[in-house]
């Protein structure tokens, strides 16, 4: 059985719904998936200055924060991060930055990652944010699973080759991407799954 891990880190709600999506296709694909949030290291007084994140932090209260034990666990990984700039948030980074002794044992090499994002807008950063992710993915040594144009619900959800992104405001996801989201995760277990028995 392949070992997914579904890491994020969501400030008012969006990539947690990304990740829940890729959780039920990684199951339905036959894995055994762990979903996991990026720990949150933004001060208290920002978050309870902003409803909708404070909302969402208690809404994700129960899942388990992702350590480096949860990394070797897993043969893929589905990363789902907002774009900050047209890169990953601090939050995220701060968490790679702490796998520099995995990475130096080799432990982190031929992982099957794939890579999710959010903006508010339609040219916020999205690609660019899965690219950078990706660059760090390199230095891995990881397989990335990028889902490309593998099947027609991509569209539907803007068509972007590097990872599902979606734009996200006060009503929600605009793009009907749960399919490609599904789709992309389902890919990168297969890819997973296939390399394994090699």
């Amino acid at each position: 059985m392949t070992n997914l891990a579904v890491i994020y880190y969501s400030m008012t709600g969006t990539n947690f719904k990304l990740a829940n999506w890729a959780k039920e296709a990684g199951e339905e694909a036959g894995a055994d998936v762990k979903i996991l949030k990026v720990p949150e290291t933004a001060p208290s007084s920002a978050i309870e200055e902003n409803p909708a994140w404070k909302a969402h932090v208690e809404e994700a209260k129960s899942i388990p924060e992702v350590t480096l034990d949860d990394l070797e666990w897993a043969d893929a990984i589905v990363f789902s991060v907002p774009t900050r700039y047209g890169n990953v948030p601090g939050q995220f980074k701060q968490f790679i930055d702490t796998t520099g002794g995995l990475w130096a044992k080799g432990r982190l090499a031929n992982k099957v990652v794939s890579a999710m994002t959010s903006a508010q807008n339609p040219h916020g950063g999205q690609e660019q944010t899965i690219l950078q992710l990706y660059t760090t993915m390199y230095h891995w040594g990881a397989i990335i699973a990028a889902p490309g144009y593998t099947d027609p619900v991509l569209f539907e959800a803007g068509g972007n080759p590097y990872g599902t992104s979606v734009t996200a405001g006060r009503d929600g996801i605009k793009e009907n991407a749960e399919a490609a989201v599904k789709h992309q995760a389902k890919r990168t277990v297969t890819i997973a799954s296939a390399l394994s028995s090699l």
